[in-house]
């Protein structure tokens, strides 16, 4: 029986689709580290927290609004993404107020670590409110989009394309609002120099709690549509945390916009795996994905220590 060849394209459209997740949880990751200096261990779990209070949310939206659709997607799908990331990010700022703050006093080091018991909570608070099997949103399944098919001869549902576009425009708006505010001008002075930003007249607790919105609004993002393309999983977040740091590692540390280049490259490689094995290029196979993406990000680290997007000098 001859195996089935899938077009490289269709690899490359996967691709695409993996990065945006990656990109979204990437962004916030880096935020942290730029702005309250430490490593997140929680984020991935955030996401996981995000995708479930969407999961939530569906109950009862699910039935006020019935089989309504805006872009091939049901209209509460949206809705509860919206919740999903409120929840997320008002979540993000309580547990500052409540753990983070009360350790700040020590050094990133006791924040690491207090970050990875966040993690355990949040993993345990979701395993006793909705079980340890997978869920699943109950958005109809849709075919690919026939003059998708037709005319590039890959497979693009609905639901990929708006996990793409949705991204865009999350992407979109944060970097206007790093670039053209006046809080994404407090953030990024805050993240060059904390104390410097501090006697210069900026509430810095203000950045903070901008950055722990944002960061956990677009964690939330990822989540959902991680749980979209394939399930909604208690372990769903620790399990892709890992890539989630290669690709703010690959794209410099404490750099959001190197975040976004490094989840793109890293996605990319995760997904374009199978074909590199089909080309001879990988001698393994799409079982090790996230191996593959670690060591193309340390052969670049060799070259540029500081990431693609870090200061070199």
């Amino acid at each position: 029986m001859i195996p089935l060849q899938i077009s490289p394209f269709q690899y490359v459209a996967n691709g695409v689709v993996f990065s945006s997740i990656i990109v979204l949880a990437a962004i916030g990751l880096s935020l942290v580290y730029s702005i309250a200096d430490f490593a997140n261990f929680a984020h991935g779990d955030l996401m996981t927290v995000g995708a479930f209070s969407a999961l939530f949310s569906v109950g009862f939206l699910r039935p006020m609004l019935g089989d309504a659709g805006v872009f091939g997607l049901p209209l509460w799908f949206f809705l509860a993404l919206a919740f999903g990331m409120g929840a997320a990010a008002v979540i993000s700022v309580i547990t500052d107020r409540v753990i983070y703050q009360p350790v700040k006093g020590s050094d990133s080091i006791g924040l690491l670590i207090s970050s990875i018991g966040v993690a355990l909570v949040y993993r345990a608070l979701v395993f006793l409110s909705f079980g340890t099997e997978a869920e699943r949103y109950g958005v109809p399944r849709q075919g690919p989009i026939p003059w998708v098919r037709e005319t590039l001869g890959i497979a693009v549902t609905p639901r990929n394309l708006v996990v793409v576009t949705l991204t865009i425009v999350l992407v979109t708006a944060l970097h206007l609002t790093l670039t053209r505010t006046t809080l994404g001008r407090k953030m990024r002075a805050t993240a060059d120099n904390a104390d410097l930003a501090r006697v210069s007249g900026i509430r810095t607790s203000e950045v903070i709690l901008a950055m722990w919105l944002i960061g956990g609004a677009l964690a939330a993002a990822g989540g959902v549509f991680l749980g979209l393309e394939e399930l909604v999983r208690p372990r769903m977040g620790f399990d892709i945390l890992l890539i989630v740091f290669a690709a703010v590692i690959l794209g410099g540390i404490g750099s959001v916009y190197g975040a976004m280049l490094g989840g793109f490259v890293i996605g990319m490689v995760h997904e374009l795996v199978p074909l590199f094995y089909q080309w001879g290029i990988s001698p393994v196979g799409s079982r090790y994905a996230a191996a593959v993406a670690f060591v193309i990000m340390v052969a670049i680290l060799l070259v540029r220590p500081s990431g693609i997007a870090g200061d070199s000098g």
